[in-house]
């Protein structure tokens, strides 16, 4: 191998010399790239431990907000914090799929868990180009490139850092001085630093460091272990925010069994429903400065300081004892906030609203043979239904012809004019939808009773002095013992009487006697019979009745 003319044997002994010695330097690399791959398996195993444990971390942190609500301003963030290190973290992904496929070809599927059964994991030239470029000296900002990654870490850094300082400044996400001075260093830790050392003439920056001139199988391991360091990142953010989320919380340790009904008036034929549970409380309210029951004010005001309109309310066992006198009837609404003293020593402010129905006493008679409509005259009924307000019922009739009209206040005119029968049906309004109230009533509809004709006030067969004859001016039409006003109006009738032995007759028009008919009367005698017959009478509904008639003796 030394200088001068050598055989063409001494040429080929050289050759193989360094053949051999090529050899022995691939399998000295193939030695240290199964060392890249223990280690590669062993950070997918660590990568897989923490996603499974930072799962259970973040239920367990949710399964505490209903209890603990101050735990979700931190868990909120928690989330937010979390998608953003996932973004990163899926990134990668998309890198480590990249240059193996490109390494390995498209059909590899990229699947680094499997690094070992892989071909070409001694390929550095592809995995330098593809995330540094041709040119280690000005490595090039491209699509799934390290610079690109680089610029990606830096953010999540800052956009982390700023999240943690915001916090830090509100009383609701605020971090014990060590915890936030530790969780800022964590993040830092993932921040990519040059080394500024130089190796043969070429600076080496953070991309270089980690991907240059670097086997496949060792970029490999070097995005895993970022990822791995992302998730430790994400482990501690969780453990920190749920531990200052716990400093703050209250132990509620008394349970007791609650019964909440939306009514507990229910009407037969309605279902009665309820909300049965376990209610929590804690022996740290039996201190009255750690909760006030308010009614009369809202949220609003409470937290102005303004609570001069609000009535305290007793609270024995962390509830708050309510009771007020029920003087005005219908719905009755009121309103309040519960004043809540955190460990920290500030107040949060939970406002509640609620409504009771307050009823009248009453009594209802109802005959069960006397419900009658009659046809031409407005009948006037009463509705209303226990618990429900006047104004929130529907009032409808079926039947009769009927129709029904409002007049407040519960009070309804009823209408009719076809004989038989008809229903009255009453819904309420409720939250829940339209809800009937009983069965349909029945009523039966019938026409008003014949009315009887009146002559001189009187009725039937009467007798009058012949001095009375000249104060009867005619005949009307009486509905004697009948409530409604209903009148009838004399169309037409006939009188007629004997006189001087001749029978003598006229028909009125109308009601008033008409001039034959006074001549008539004013010559009847003592003894005679004077016959209002043939009585016709309109009533309200429009018919033409013929109504029983009067006879008058004369005495």
């Amino acid at each position: 191998m030394a200088g001068g003319k050598e055989t063409p044997r001494q040429k080929m002994i050289g050759m193989m010399y360094l053949v051999l010695t090529a050899l022995l330097a691939l399998n000295v690399s193939k030695q240290i790239l199964k060392g890249y791959i223990t280690v590669n398996e062993s950070m997918e195993k660590s990568k897989q431990a923490l996603i499974a444990n930072n799962k259970r971390v973040i239920e367990a942190f949710e399964n505490t907000i209903n209890g603990n609500p101050a735990a979700k301003p931190y868990f909120d963030k928690a989330k937010e914090a979390m998608a953003k290190i996932d973004e990163v973290y899926k990134y990668i992904d998309v890198l480590k799929k990249n240059v193996i496929e490109k390494c390995e070809g498209w059909q590899s599927g990229g699947d680094t868990a499997k690094l070992r059964y892989l071909t070409k994991i001694d390929d550095y030239d592809i995995p330098s180009y593809e995330l540094i470029g041709s040119d280690a000296a000005n490595p090039e900002k491209k699509p799934n490139s390290a610079l690109e990654l680089q610029d990606k870490l830096n953010n999540l850094v800052n956009t982390l850092t700023n999240m943690i300082d915001n916090m830090q400044k509100e009383k609701s996400t605020k971090f014990m001085d060590d915890d936030y001075n530790s969780l800022k260093k964590k993040i830092q830790s993932i921040k990519p630093v040059d080394s500024g050392a130089e190796e043969d003439g070429i600076k080496l920056t953070w991309p270089v460091e980690n991907f240059y001139h670097l086997p496949m199988a060792a970029v490999v391991t070097n995005l895993n272990k970022m990822q791995a360091d992302l998730k430790n990142l994400e482990a501690e953010l969780l453990q920190i925010f749920s531990g200052a989320s716990g400093k703050l919380a209250i132990k509620f340790d008394k349970l007791s069994a609650k019964v909440i009904a939306p009514s507990s008036y229910i009407q037969a034929g309605q279902p009665y429903k309820a909300d049965i549970f376990l209610a929590a409380s804690s022996s740290q309210l039996a201190d009255p400065s750690m909760m006030e029951v308010i009614v009369g004010v809202d949220s609003a005001q409470a937290v102005s300081g303004n609570l001069s309109n609000g009535t305290k309310v007793p609270v024995v066992d962390g509830m708050g004892k309510y009771e007020v006198g029920t003087g005005g009837q219908g719905l009755q609404e009121y309103k309040g906030v519960i004043k809540f003293k955190k460990p920290d020593g500030s107040y949060e402010y939970y406002p509640f609203r609620a409504e009771y129905m307050v009823a009248a006493p009453a009594t209802a008679v109802e005959p069960e043979k006397m419900n009658v409509f009659y046809i031409g005259v407005p009948n006037p009924v009463m509705v209303s239904a226990a618990g429900v307000s006047p104004t929130d019922l529907q009032v409808s009739i079926s039947g009769g012809g009927g129709k029904i009209v409002p007049k407040g206040a519960g009070k309804y005119e009823v209408t009719v004019t076809t004989p038989g029968e008809c229903q009255i049906s009453v819904s309420a309004r409720t939250k829940d939808g339209v809800k009937p109230q009983g069965p349909p009533k029945k009523f039966r509809v019938k026409r008003i009773p014949d009315p009887v004709a009146k002559v001189g006030g009187r009725s039937g067969n009467v007798e009058m002095k012949k001095v009375e004859l000249s104060s009867i001016g005619g005949v009307i039409a009486d509905l004697p013992g009948f409530d409604f006003d209903a009148k009838f109006v004399v169309t037409q009738f006939e009188l007629s009487a004997v006189i001087k032995g001749q029978l003598k007759s006229v028909v009125c028009s109308g009601n008033q006697l008409s001039a034959e008919a006074r001549n008539i009367l004013s010559q009847a005698g003592v003894g005679s019979k004077i016959f209002f017959e043939n009585v016709k009478a309109k009533g309200p509904d429009g018919t033409i009745r013929n109504i029983p008639g009067v006879i008058i003796k004369v005495k």
